[in-house]
């Protein structure tokens, strides 16, 4: 797994020197060309522009429209567009999973998703350089920092850590209580780092990006931000377990990064703790982020980061995959499939061997007992066999509603705040109600609110609906919630949840009354799971 040394700031200086000179006149500007080189195993994506002179009316022509279609492209490639403008175009997506599909590869643009999920996810690590500082402004930035710590209530060690690293040492420094702007700017001009745990609950804009991105990862989005004064480090090198995607919002870093050092460490369970330099080795990528920019690790590869003397970095990472391996999902189901055999298979009630303490354990293993390969090979036997009653799909579903419990809610767009409950008319005007009820007909169209919202799932002898939208924006502040659904309506919420995106009439409803179809659509109204094709 050695790979060899990256200089970062001789990379730093050749990226800059690579920059093409100013064109005097160019005539027509031609697409961002992507040009993809690998420094020493790891890939680093750089964005550069070209320029084309046209001769002849015919190859002008043609040309022309290519430079139209390839200009809108370099509009995506390069963030020409805002933030702000990419997120209301998404909003007129139909779809919420071809939405979260089309932020991710605005995340990770050039790069095709296919391709990073082919050949980078879980495997190395990649940078993205731009060299457009406005690439992912509207995100997060030092101004909405502010504005958090003065409006908000922000509170040292839930959602700020004051942290620092000099001279091996990493130390954190919170005081007790809320962190006010008097404090929090004291600490930053006194050298230490500033994280913010959860944006999310503060910013809508990473709230509706986070909820958005979920649906493409199957499993929980989360972030953190990162604000570090010039010429100072606030984290000790160490590993993560999640898979971090390293936004450069403002300023620049310095990063290195590592190899796990064994086998055992590559996609790691847990985070480790704090490394000292001599732990680590030499890094496989060593290089400098500026603004606009992406570095991507998997779980497992160390890292730190260190800022610049002349200016201060603000970064936000956006992770995932935090206990979604095949491992975790046998943790459910080994047990599960354990206790059915119990049940239904004589052979694992059946009693162990009176003298198996003799020449089994830790003590006799070094016999040299026909007994103990007998012992072995009956273990074999009965976890060869487990396999058979192995519920994956009830495992399957716990492990949803695990991930529907750590969601985050949709951010409605305006539509579907429009269509839902949150958005109903129902008020008080003039000293009486107005609007009260929802007027759910046969014929009103209905859809899920999200294609990840919900999921049915069989708890014991009860059928149970679980869904996100009542999920606080705060990680596990509420519980999960759910409703118990009556078998005659199992089947109508199954048909919903498989026809999105669509909206299907209430009448359609697989139910067996008028009534029932109705009662049904109000339920799920009134919980803000589903919404109308039309305001009712």
């Amino acid at each position: 797994m050695e790979r060899k040394h990256m200089s970062a700031f001789a990379l730093y200086q050749s990226l800059s020197a690579e920059l093409p000179p100013p064109a005097k006149k160019p005539s027509l500007q031609v697409a961002a060309k992507k040009k993809k080189k690998k420094e020493n195993g790891v890939a680093t994506i750089k964005v550069q522009t070209a320029k084309a002179q046209v001769k002849g009316d015919n190859k002008k022509k043609k040309l022309m429209k290519s430079v139209q279609r390839e200009e809108e492209e370099e509009e995506c490639v390069n963030g020409a567009e805002t933030l702000d403008v990419l997120l209301a175009e998404l909003a007129e997506v139909n779809n919420s999973r071809e939405r979260a599909s089309k932020l991710f590869q605005w995340l990770i643009s050039p790069i095709p998703a296919k391709a990073f999920f082919r050949e980078t996810w879980e495997k190395k690590p990649i940078i993205v350089q731009r060299k457009n500082p406005n690439y992912y402004k509207g995100l997060f930035s030092t101004a909405e920092f502010d504005r958090i710590l003065r409006q908000e209530d922000v509170q040292y060690g839930v959602n700020l850590d004051v942290t620092s690293y000099t001279n091996g040492k990493r130390e954190t420094h919170n005081p007790p209580g809320r962190a006010l702007p008097f404090t929090v700017w004291d600490f930053y001009e006194s050298g230490c780092s500033l994280r913010m745990l959860n944006p999310q609950a503060f910013s809508s804009t990473v709230w509706n990006v986070l909820s958005i991105l979920q649906e493409q990862f199957g499993s929980m989005a989360g972030a953190n931000v990162y604000l570090t004064p010039p010429g100072t480090q606030g984290f000790a090198p160490h590993y993560d377990d999640i898979e971090a995607f390293v936004v450069q919002l403002e300023g620049k870093k310095h990063w290195r990064v590592y190899n796990p050092r064994t086998e055992d460490e590559v996609l790691p369970v847990l985070s480790s703790p704090n490394f000292n330099q001599a732990e680590i080795g030499k890094p496989i990528l060593e290089v400098v982020l500026e603004a606009g920019d992406l570095l991507y690790f998997p779980r497992g590869f160390i890292h730190q980061g260190d800022c610049l003397p002349d200016v201060h970095s603000l970064h936000i990472t956006i992770s995932s995959y935090q206990k979604n391996s095949w491992g975790d999902l046998l943790l459910k189901v080994v047990p599960a499939a354990l206790e059915i055999a119990m049940e239904e298979d004589v052979e694992y009630r059946q009693g162990l061997p009176l003298d198996y303490l003799t020449y089994m354990g830790v003590q006799n293993s070094d016999k040299d007992d026909p007994r103990r390969a007998k012992f072995f090979s009956r273990i074999e036997s009965l976890m060869k066999k487990l396999s058979n009653y192995a519920p994956v799909d009830a495992a399957v579903d716990q492990k949803a509603r695990d991930f529907l419990h750590d969601c985050l809610p949709p951010m409605l767009t305006s539509d579907e705040l429009a269509t839902s409950v949150q958005g109903a008319s129902a008020r008080w005007e003039r000293g009486r109600t107005v609007d009260v009820g929802a007027k759910i007909t046969a014929q009103t169209k209905v859809r899920v609110l999200r294609a990840g919202c919900t999921r049915l799932c069989s708890d014991g002898d009860a059928v149970c609906l679980y869904y996100t939208t009542d999920n606080s924006r705060v990680y596990h502040k509420e519980e999960l919630k759910s409703l118990e659904v009556k078998s005659e309506h199992t089947d109508a919420i199954e048909f919903l949840m498989h026809s999105y995106p669509k909206f299907v009439t209430v009448g359609s409803f697989p139910c067996d009354s008028a009534d029932d179809r109705i009662a049904l659509a109000e339920l799920l109204f009134e919980r803000g799971i589903i919404h109308t094709s039309e305001p009712v």
